[in-house]
C-alpha cells in the first residue's frame, strides 16, 4: 500500500526527504512532482524496482527511461558528452527536457536502450525533485507517470493513490502538478532531433 506524504512543492520538509531517500535505497519505488508533470523514480541499480516500473507502464527494454541528476556534472559522469552537446546542455538545464545520450560505464546495461546504449538524462527545475535527489545523493531512474490508455499524465496525489495504490511505494504530494511532459531531444546524431515536443521550449536547438 502507498503511503501519501503531504510535501511542500516550494520548501519541502527535509525530514519527508529523508525519510523517502531511505525507502528508495531499500527498493521502493517513488511518484513525485518535477517541473513538467508527476513522475515514477526507483534507485538506478536496483533491477526488481526497475522492473516493476516498467510492468506499471506496459514498456519494455527500448522505451527509454530517464536518469535524473542534479547538475552537469552528473551528466558527464553518467553520460557522454562532447563539447557542443555541453554547450547545448549548459544553456537548457536545468528545464523540461530529457535529452538521449550514449550512457557510460557508470550505468548497469540494463537500463539502456538494448541496441543504442543510450540513456534519457534529465536536469529537473523542481524543489522536490532536486531536494530530492541531493537528499538521495545519486541520480533517480525516472519515467513520466502516465499510465496505459490514458491521454494525459497522472496530475493529482489522491488520483496517483487511487490508480497505484498497491503497484508503488511511496507518494509526495506537492498537490496539482502539470499534464505537459518534458521536450525530448536525441543528442546522439551529427544536430539535435527532436523526439517529442513537450513543455521545453524549441528555439534553443532551431526547431521549427
Amino acid at each position: 500500500m502507498a503511503r501519501v506524504v503531504q510535501i511542500h512543492p516550494e520548501t519541502p520538509q527535509q525530514r519527508l526527504l529523508t525519510q523517502a531517500a531511505e525507502f528508495i535505497r531499500e527498493g521502493a519505488i517513488v511518484a513525485f512532482p518535477t517541473d513538467s508533470c508527476y513522475a515514477l523514480g526507483c534507485r538506478v541499480g536496483d533491477k526488481d524496482a526497475l522492473d516493476r516500473i516498467r510492468l506499471i507502464r506496459q514498456i519494455d527494454d527500448r522505451h527509454h527511461l530517464t536518469l535524473m541528476v542534479r547538475d552537469l556534472s552528473e551528466i558527464a559522469t553518467y553520460a557522454r558528452v562532447d563539447n557542443a552537446q555541453y554547450r547545448l546542455l549548459k544553456a537548457t538545464t536545468p528545464g523540461s527536457y530529457v535529452f538521449i545520450l550514449e550512457g557510460s560505464k557508470e550505468l548497469p546495461r540494463r537500463v539502456l536502450h538494448p541496441k543504442r546504449k543510450t540513456i534519457g538524462v534529465r536536469v529537473p527545475d523542481h524543489p522536490v525533485a532536486l531536494a530530492l535527489l541531493g537528499e538521495l545523493n545519486e541520480p533517480l531512474l525516472t519515467t513520466t507517470l502516465q499510465l496505459p490508455g490514458d491521454d494525459l499524465p497522472l496530475t493529482e496525489g489522491w488520483e496517483i493513490q487511487d490508480r497505484l495504490e498497491d503497484q508503488i511505494d511511496w507518494i509526495l504530494d506537492g498537490g496539482h502538478c502539470g499534464t505537459e511532459p518534458t521536450t525530448v531531444v536525441d543528442l546522439t546524431g551529427s544536430s539535435p532531433e527532436l523526439v517529442r515536443a513537450g513543455k521545453g521550449p524549441l528555439e534553443p536547438f532551431g526547431f521549427d
